[in-house]
């Protein structure tokens, strides 16, 4: 990335002090357009070494920096980080708006209640669903956006994605605007989300267990050539249902769990897919600040398994392509952010320490529990 020359040629008063700079980057010019500043000079080492040098000064005196080049004069442009929220984030709010309404929707129909039909029926009805699904999706997103201000990282509130079809949404992301400035940072930051998730997933899968399984209206009668959509529970949602003495499934197929379960699913398959460990993933944090550079060799084989995963599948098993499809889309993913890359913190040389290693280990391990060979059935 080059930087134009900004017109301003009045020497800034925030941004770290030049003698904080001298060891490290000879200041030849300073200038600044609006809230950015450009220091103009020479690295007095190698520019990865010398931006791991100053990142720091930058960062206590609340700028993110980025040393780059323009006009082939080398220059760190340093922009301001924000320590939260200015004014109302009103995309974050319409967003979660939309995936209000979407995930009424479709909750409505896992209690067989025509959402057109009857809207108003379908909004006391499914309220639980729909509280049951945000919230496992925004403590998840939410255990990101206190660890990133813990550690001082800029990110965004979280932006969840309407989608109203299944569990009606597509998640929730945060969008990270800081580097990270250490392994801790990135593991600290990567980990808090799934465990955030899973204890709320545990949560929403006691609740849901508890409260009466839903049973389809006798008007209710599906053709002969109706596809069905079948859910698989991961041990971790059986587990508890085995302790709890509760029943998760019935013989009878007008009968089914209360659609809360439904929510825990949802966050356990979330928890799944974030724990993939590859580029910019929560997994792919988790094992870049582990094992540092040598995640990517990690990286290029899950393609290959979720690929062998899907195939597995199909040829042996003799699951139909449409139930196994996912581990193909996913693998065609987790092969194209693998390319894109991990997070490569700013100071890459401390390794962490035993206790978070243990905890990574840990995280993957419940992340094994979230699993499902065939996560979506859909059924002829």
């Amino acid at each position: 990335m080059a930087a134009d020359e900004p017109p301003s040629q009045s020497v800034p008063e925030a941004g770290p002090s030049l003698s904080a700079l001298a060891d490290e980057f000879y200041v030849e010019d300073v200038r600044r357009d609006g809230e950015t500043i450009y220091y103009y000079g020479t690295p007095l080492r190698t520019p990865e070494m010398t931006m791991r040098n100053v990142w720091g000064a930058f960062h206590e005196a609340g700028y993110d920096a980025e040393l780059t080049t323009s006009a082939g004069r080398y220059v760190i442009v340093a922009e301001p980080t924000t320590r939260g929220p200015d004014g109302i984030p009103w995309t974050n709010v319409l967003l979660f708006v939309a995936t209000v309404v979407s995930t009424l929707y479709v909750g409505a129909q896992w209690f067989y209640v025509d959402p057109v039909a009857h809207p108003v029926e379908a909004v006391l009805t499914a309220w639980p669903f729909s509280a049951a699904v945000l919230f496992v999706l925004g403590t998840h997103e939410l255990g990101h956006y206190v660890m990133s201000r813990y550690h001082d990282v800029d990110a965004s509130l979280p932006y969840f994605l309407p989608f109203p079809t299944l569990i009606g949404t597509m998640g929730a992301v945060i969008r990270m605007r800081g580097r990270m400035p250490d392994r801790k940072a990135l593991f600290d930051i990567g980990a808090a989300g799934p465990l955030a998730g899973l204890v709320a997933t545990v949560l929403v899968t006691v609740v849901g267990l508890y409260l009466p399984p839903v049973v389809a209206p006798e008007s209710f009668a599906p053709g002969p050539d109706a596809v069905t959509i079948q859910l698989q529970f991961p041990p971790l949602i059986e587990g508890i249902a085995y302790l709890t003495g509760q029943q998760l499934s019935y013989a009878d197929p007008t009968v089914n769990a209360h659609p809360v379960v439904i929510g825990a699913w949802a966050g356990a398959f979330v928890t799944l897919l974030n724990l993939i460990p590859v580029g910019q993933l929560d997994g792919g944090h988790i094992m870049r600040a582990m094992f540092g550079e040598s995640h990517d060799t990690v990286a290029t084989l899950v393609p290959v398994g979720l690929f062998s995963l899907a195939g597995y599948l199909h040829f042996v098993e003799q699951i139909a392509w449409d139930s196994v499809f996912i581990w193909i889309f996913w693998g065609g993913f987790a092969a194209f952010i693998a390319a894109a890359g991990s997070a490569t913190p700013v100071s890459d040389a401390e390794k962490l320490g035993r206790g978070r290693m243990a905890l990574g280990v840990l995280t993957f391990a419940l992340g094994l529990l979230c699993f499902m060979p065939v996560p979506v059935a859909i059924v002829s």
